[in-house]
């Protein structure tokens, strides 16, 4: 056995499978191959990139990927690996993630099912550490075509919690005026604006299910992401107290777009301050973040949205001209 094998009880009596931890940048490129390959049997749009995948594991946050990765390989090639990772929710207690993708020819022998139950001891390794919340969770994900992904997280005892829909504006004619509420204002975002922005982004967040507080090494992050285009963002100041109070923070992905022949802009990163709230600034901020996609050549618009949200999103995004094209479900099972 190698130093940087891992043994797992009960592991699949599949001839050549082995299981061992990362290596750094070595690992990228065969990651980058399972990551797609996987998305695409899944139904899943993804045009990640080496870059993405190098910049992505550069800054991991509460992931020591030496440790808490769990990669799986044939005669020497790559065909799947895991992550965990943990957080603090605010009113729940700790979180520990896992996410895993595994090449579509290796599906169905118990691969996949051998890596969740490792990354589960893992994180119960990591939670052992922390303090006795209430409630801890295991959770993962599993995307509206992950049927597989669905019926092995199921078959280990995770429920669905939480759905969220990916909304799709087909067209950018006919875009509604909405006017800004009397006392605010939209202006550029310049540099000197960044930290007021995304002070903003955190406090607006806090009313979202599964909010933990941004840390700086997520502000540090946010500035280096290929999606932070301010020159799009259309964001709100109140005129009488020169605070940030409203913000959509719109990106367009031209990799993504060459990928799949389309002219998408991304409404994203959409929150308004609670005084603000109910008097039409987000509507009138999305609608703004709608011209300037169209004006940037766009031909369409999307965005994600939590379909249980207490303030009723969902009605708000169709109100612009959204509609839902697919449900994606968030997963848990307690310790």
């Amino acid at each position: 056995m190698t130093l940087d094998q891992i043994d797992i009880a009960n592991a699949p009596a599949v001839p050549g499978l082995r299981f061992r931890r990362f290596q750094i940048e070595t690992d990228f490129p065969g990651m980058l191959a399972v990551v797609l390959s996987s998305a695409a049997a899944d139904k899943i749009e993804r045009a990640d990139t080496l870059e993405d995948i190098t910049r992505n594991y550069s800054h991991l946050s509460n992931c020591d990927p030496y440790e808490d990765m769990i990669m799986a390989e044939m005669a020497g090639e790559l065909i799947g690996y895991g992550r965990g990772w943990w957080w603090e929710e605010i009113g729940t207690g700790h979180i520990y993630e896992s996410v895993g993708f595994l090449a579509p020819a290796w599906r169905r022998k118990g691969i996949g099912g051998a890596m969740l139950r490792w990354l589960e001891s893992r994180l119960r390794d990591i939670a052992a550490a922390h303090p006795a919340d209430p409630a801890r969770y295991f959770q993962a994900s599993a995307q509206q075509y992950a049927t597989g992904t669905a019926a092995l997280l199921e078959s280990a005892g995770y429920q669905p919690t939480r759905y969220f829909f990916e909304m799709v504006r087909p067209t950018l004619e006919d875009i509604p005026d909405y006017p800004l509420p009397p006392g605010v204002e939209v202006r550029p975002a310049l540099s000197e604006h960044y930290r007021a922005i995304w002070t903003s982004v955190d406090e607006t967040s806090q009313d979202e299910w599964g909010y933990s507080p941004l840390t700086e090494e997520d502000y540090q992050r946010w500035l280096a992401h290929p999606r932070f285009q301010p020159e799009l963002w259309q964001v709100a100041w109140d005129q009488s107290d020169d605070r940030v109070v409203g913000h959509v923070l719109t990106f367009i992905d031209q990799i993504e777009n060459e990928k799949f022949g389309r002219k998408r802009g991304y409404t994203e990163g959409i929150g308004v301050d609670r005084a603000w709230r109910r008097l039409g600034l987000a509507r009138a901020l999305i609608a703004r973040s709608l011209h300037a996609q169209k004006a940037a050549g766009m031909l369409e618009s999307t965005l994600a949205a939590d379909s249980d949200s207490t303030s009723g999103v969902t009605r708000l995004y169709e109100s612009c001209g959204f509609q839902v094209v697919q449900r994606d479900a968030i997963y848990r099972k307690p310790f």
